[in-house]
């Protein structure tokens, strides 16, 4: 059986945890030039390693459901993280760092790059946690779920609203308001629109939900460790809260990663309701 399991696994696993173990022993020993350029190869190789351990424990995954349509979640994923970082313009909560200056066109390149890679990450990784029973949403996949009375939509959509404008007028104190706005704004969007959503999960007591603010926490887990000895990095300059760090994270600070990652499903099922795609391949 183990035999079995081993022949099973699909052969760019392999290729991918290699590219993952090579570019993080670049990364962090400095190996001229690779360095500078790890991020991106080191997330490929973990979202496509993950991906074949999806493919191996549950005889499907993601890229294989999508096929070429794969890449749209990498370039989507772009234009999503260039949202939080306009959104980040008030509160300067993280700040790179450089090791050398950049032209403006290189920088969009390499940080687009780097950016695509966090919507596949998140939801690969979700999948993978499906694996445990106790996490397996109760909702099926094929269902969005009821949809919600009007006033609790525009409830929903009001607090959103100031969940984005309250950072932009009191950024020293709203500042995390940012990691709540993006979900709350969509998600009742999208709930009216007969796309998944997380309201119609909390509307049914769907609580397994949590599966995907999970994935977003592992992923954040390894985005702050990965980034430790990097260069370019990443530091945050958070208020009241920066304190107790676990690499360059504020230990409260994680709990961002959780919201964030509905933010991420909101703005994916958006996307996928203005492709007029009426599938989403997710599994959950």
């Amino acid at each position: 059986m183990r035999l079995y399991k081993i022949v099973r696994f699909p052969w760019y696993g392999y290729v991918a945890l290699i590219l993952c173990l090579v570019a993080w022993i670049c990364s962090w020993l400095r190996i001229e030039p690779f360095y500078r350029y790890t991020f991106f190869p080191l997330w490929l190789g973990y979202i496509l390693f993950v991906d074949a351990l999806n493919l191996h424990l549950q005889r499907t995954s993601l890229l294989k459901r999508m096929g070429i349509r794969y890449l749209l979640l990498f370039a989507i994923s772009s234009l999503f993280w260039w949202i939080f970082e306009v959104l980040n313009i008030p509160v300067q909560n993280w700040h790179y760092h450089l090791d050398q200056s950049y032209s403006p066109w290189l920088y969009f390149v390499l940080a687009s790059l780097s950016f695509s890679t966090v919507l596949p990450a998140v939801l690969e990784t979700a999948e993978l946690l499906l694996n445990i029973p106790a996490l397996r949403p109760q909702l099926p996949a094929d269902q969005a779920g009821p949809r919600l009375p009007g006033s609790v939509l525009l409830g929903v959509e009001f607090l959103g609203c100031a969940c984005l404008l309250l950072p932009i007028l009191l950024p020293h104190y709203c500042f995390g308001l940012i990691w709540l706005s993006v979900v709350l704004v969509l998600d009742p969007i999208n709930n009216l629109i007969g796309r998944k959503s997380a309201i119609a999960h909390i509307a049914v007591g769907d609580w397994r939900f949590i599966v995907l603010p999970l994935a977003g926490l592992c992923c954040g887990f390894f985005w702050e460790m990965w980034n430790f000895y990097a260069l370019p990095k990443w530091s945050y300059t958070v208020p009241f809260i920066g304190f107790w760090k676990i690499f360059e994270m504020p230990l409260l600070g994680y709990t961002g990663y959780l919201p964030f990652a509905l933010e991420l499903f909101a703005l994916y099922q958006t996307v996928l309701w203005l492709l007029r795609w009426h599938e989403d391949y997710l599994i959950f």
